[in-house]
């Protein structure tokens, strides 16, 4: 584990050196979250923005039934059609 001293600055930055961000793969405009351990570590956690229009796509409830799909592929549950016809008729017609 590489150990090194930083010092906060007045308007409370510190400069991670460039080893530490070799090491742990930060590049300029990385998102990084940071939280603070019970112990009081700080931990620096990358992060990637993801745009609102997308973020549903990371909510729980969707994911869930992406599990779900994925199952349900898995398992052959799935059908082919040869045209949009014969999926419409197929969901017309009674179960």
């Amino acid at each position: 584990m590489t150990q090194t001293v930083l010092q906060i600055r007045s308007n409370g930055q510190i400069t991670l050196p460039a080893n530490l961000r070799r090491q742990a793969n930060f590049a300029e405009g990385d998102l990084l979250e940071a939280s603070i351990a019970e112990d009081g570590t700080l931990c620096l956690k990358p992060k990637i923005a993801i745009d609102r229009d997308q973020a549903y796509f990371w909510t729980a409830r969707w994911q869930k039934w992406e599990k779900a799909a994925e199952k349900d592929l898995h398992a052959g549950k799935t059908k082919d059609f040869d045209s949009i016809d014969d999926l419409l008729s197929d969901l017309n017609s009674p179960s």
